[in-house]
Parts: C-alpha cells; sequence; structure tokens
C-alpha cells in the first residue's frame, strides 16, 4: 500500500491507522512554539464508526488505503442517497450522502468524481481538482480595485463562500480549487 507523509493527509481520506481503514475527518497542522511541528489527525474507523485522533511528526509516514478506484458520473440525489453511473459500463450505484461528507454541497449533476471501493463497498468519493461556479452574490467592484487588495466574501451559485479580488462581480463564472475551497482565477 502507498505511503505519504503525514502533511499530505487530506480530509476524507481513507487511511490505514493500525491495520483497520479509518476515514479522515480532520487534519491541523500545528507548529508549538520551539517544538517540532506535529500534525493532528482526527478520523473514524470505518467497520463500527469509533472517532479516533493520533498526533504524527511532520516527517512521518501514513499508510494510504489501497483501494480500487472507479471515474463515474454523479446523476441525481435520491433522498438520501447519491445516484452514480459508471460511463464505460453504464453501471448504476447508489450511495448514502454521509460518504461525502463537507463536499456534498460542491457536487453537481453530470460532474465526473472519482468513487474508491473496498471489496465492493464503495467508501469514498473525491471530487474533481477544480470545477467552476457563478458568484450569485457579492459586494460591488471597487474603484481602482487590483489583483493585489484584499479579498471580499463572494457567495457561489452552488452555496459555497469564497474570497475573491475585490474586482470580481455578481455573475462572474469562476475557478475553485476543490482541495481548499478558495477562488483560483475566472472561468475562461
Amino acid at each position: 500500500m502507498p505511503f505519504i507523509l503525514s502533511t499530505q493527509v487530506r480530509s476524507g481520506m481513507i487511511i490505514n491507522f493500525e491495520k483497520e481503514l479509518c476515514r479522515v475527518i480532520s487534519v491541523e497542522h500545528q507548529t508549538p512554539g520551539n517544538l517540532p511541528a506535529r500534525v493532528v489527525v482526527k478520523m473514524k474507523r470505518l467497520k463500527d464508526g469509533i472517532n479516533r485522533e493520533n498526533r504524527f511528526g511532520s516527517q512521518d509516514k501514513v499508510e494510504r488505503a489501497n483501494l480500487e478506484q472507479h471515474k463515474m458520473e454523479f446523476l441525481y440525489a435520491d433522498g438520501d442517497n447519491l445516484v452514480f453511473m459508471n460511463n464505460e459500463t453504464y453501471e448504476q450505484i447508489e450511495i448514502h450522502k454521509d460518504i461525502m461528507g463537507e463536499d456534498l454541497g460542491l457536487l453537481e449533476s453530470n460532474m465526473v468524481v472519482e468513487l474508491e471501493f473496498n471489496e465492493g463497498v464503495p467508501l469514498s468519493v473525491n471530487l474533481p481538482s477544480t470545477l467552476v461556479s457563478e458568484i450569485v452574490e457579492t459586494e460591488p467592484v471597487m474603484k481602482n480595485a487590483n489583483a493585489t487588495g484584499s479579498y471580499k466574501p463572494a457567495k457561489c451559485k452552488n452555496g459555497l463562500t469564497v474570497g475573491v479580488p475585490p474586482y470580481i462581480q455578481t455573475g462572474e463564472r469562476i475557478k475553485i480549487n476543490t482541495a481548499d475551497r478558495t477562488y483560483m482565477e475566472r472561468a475562461k
């Protein structure tokens, strides 16, 4: 199984911790004064739902779970379930909304995502690295605004609020980094 540095662990990732699959709930990078940096990882054991927390040194290696990955297209939500389709086999699969976690709000119809399976059971959904969304609400454009100024909040069509440069206005489409939910650039 592949190993990654503890600093590369992200929320939603599935890791193999003490020979058990765990979903990462949150990751906090700490640099306490003159002590070495560390990474605090909160996770949930998949087999029984018990929450765990562990501290890793910044150079410690973490074992990423060896999962089967399949690209699938999101079709629609059906109650508490999400329906995805494999574009090669046209097979459809339903998964519970809880698997998406915080990423659920970023999921859009016809979005191609990567589903990760362990022994045929879907465990996680990975969004594309970027997505495009329209700004539905933000402060008016500031006169003489440039990219070096401070950022202002902007609410997107998908409900996400991101900081954008002051020259961005309502109605514009922007590219968002899904990993950290930040503004990247205007969409072309």
